[in-house]
């Protein structure tokens, strides 16, 4: 059996990976630029994949995966679509994403500082994933 911190840490994570698949298939429509819409497509791929890898974690430490909290989820779904009606253009894609990968990066930054017990594996994945939205941060500025 895993410790507690473990599991706690890898469903933050897997939440967190949902929530940055679900906000990239919420706007991958609205996207016109064929580069802006490839990083994304690219950045989804790779949020899926570590996804997989934090469900065969959860799955061997006996523990179920976890979604989005609705209310979070719900709010995504409210500030997109606004933002979205004002200003239909990919510098309105670039910052909401922009905006979720903020909100990603201190999460997951304060959940691997609570759960400081968690095991290596799954701070490293966790800190994989914090790099990953920091690197999709620093290459959607050109389309702010």
């Amino acid at each position: 059996m895993t410790d507690t911190d473990t599991i706690k840490l890898l469903e933050e994570c897997d939440s967190g990976t949902k929530m940055a698949v679900s906000a990239i298939d919420e706007i991958v429509e609205q996207v016109k630029d064929p580069n802006l819409l490839r990083l994304l497509e690219e950045s989804k791929g790779q949020h899926e994949a570590l996804g997989n890898d934090l469900h065969r974690l959860l799955i061997q430490a006996g523990a179920a995966e976890k979604d989005p909290a609705p209310v979070a989820k719900g709010m995504s779904w409210i500030k997109t679509n606004m933002k979205l009606a004002m200003d239909n253009s990919d510098s309105t894609v670039a910052d909401l994403i922009t905006d979720g990968c903020n909100m990603g990066i201190k999460s997951l930054q304060r959940y691997l500082n609570q759960y400081k017990g968690a095991d290596r594996r799954s701070r490293e994945i966790c800190v994989d994933i914090i790099s990953l939205e920091e690197q999709l941060c620093t290459d959607l500025r050109k389309y702010l």
